[in-house]
């Protein structure tokens, strides 16, 4: 363990910003998940990503256009873009998902049953051309 009093405090200001971006991550991503509607492929570990990457590319994005001023996740304008970068990721995740767009020429139809097939969960699937 190193007795440096600098670097201790490095250490411990390195720490605390992992921190502040994983907590800050998770939440953008759980929010860009929320707004965004419809069904949203992947778990926990995806939203932090997504909102630790949506992060990164919305604060970097302004630092690089608006010279001399270091936008942090914690300030309202980091939250914006970082929001805005989330959704940017998820639009593209969903999209390499397949969840926006069906390739192919045949539409899927799906046809329930009627009620009277003894509680038996029938689900006939026809393919229209």
């Amino acid at each position: 363990m190193p007795e440096n009093p600098e670097i201790i405090q490095l250490m411990q200001q390195w720490a605390n910003d992992i921190l502040v971006w994983i907590g800050f991550g998770t939440i953008v991503g759980l929010l860009a998940k929320a707004l965004m509607p419809g069904r949203d492929p992947g778990g926990a570990l995806a939203t932090l990503a997504m909102g630790v990457g949506g992060t990164v590319i919305g604060c970097g994005l302004v630092s690089y256009f608006v010279k001399g001023e270091r936008v942090t996740p914690i300030s309202p304008l980091g939250f914006v873009v970082a929001i805005g970068g989330s959704f940017v990721i998820l639009f593209f995740y969903r999209l390499l998902a397949g969840k926006f767009a069906i390739e192919g020429d045949r539409r899927q139809v799906r046809i329930r049953a009627p009620h009277n097939t003894r509680r038996r969960n029938v689900e006939l699937v026809q393919y229209e051309d």
